[in-house]
């Protein structure tokens, strides 16, 4: 929080109750360190397309229940398009993917494709949202 408050030039005690402020009105939402994926031995990074055999309620529900349960699943997005949802996983190595993909993503009863696209690298990565083009 010192180190917030120089920042903004604020004294400690207002930058706290600044701070709270914006946690109290969901703003802020959580707090997070944020992993080196490579540094955990995560090498491979996959984003999965994914088609629902159809859009009804019931399979929406069952898709979305599975994917909750999946700790390898990092996020999962409800797209527009071809597909119905794209998936971010990471993993350790292809074969570590495959055994995700096999025995658990194409178990999925709902699922009727899904379309892996590897990436090969990071050429820009989340580190938050602009505020300045909020302002």
């Amino acid at each position: 929080m010192s180190r917030l408050s120089e920042m903004v030039g604020l004294s400690l005690s207002a930058c706290h109750r600044r701070v709270k402020i914006l946690e109290n009105d969901g703003l802020i939402s959580h707090y997070a360190a944020r992993l080196n994926r490579r540094a955990l031995g995560l090498e491979v990074q996959v984003f999965i397309e994914v088609k629902l055999m159809s859009q009804r309620r019931h399979d929406i529900e069952a898709f979305e229940a599975a994917i909750a349960q999946m700790d390898d699943v990092l996020e999962c997005h409800l797209i527009s398009g071809e597909f119905d949802y794209l998936i971010r996983v990471a993993a350790r190595n292809t074969s570590d993917y495959e055994a995700l993909y096999r025995n658990r993503l194409s178990d999925i009863p709902s699922v009727a494709q899904m379309k892996t696209l590897l990436s090969l690298s990071t050429v820009k990565e989340f580190k938050g949202y602009n505020l300045e083009t909020l302002a």
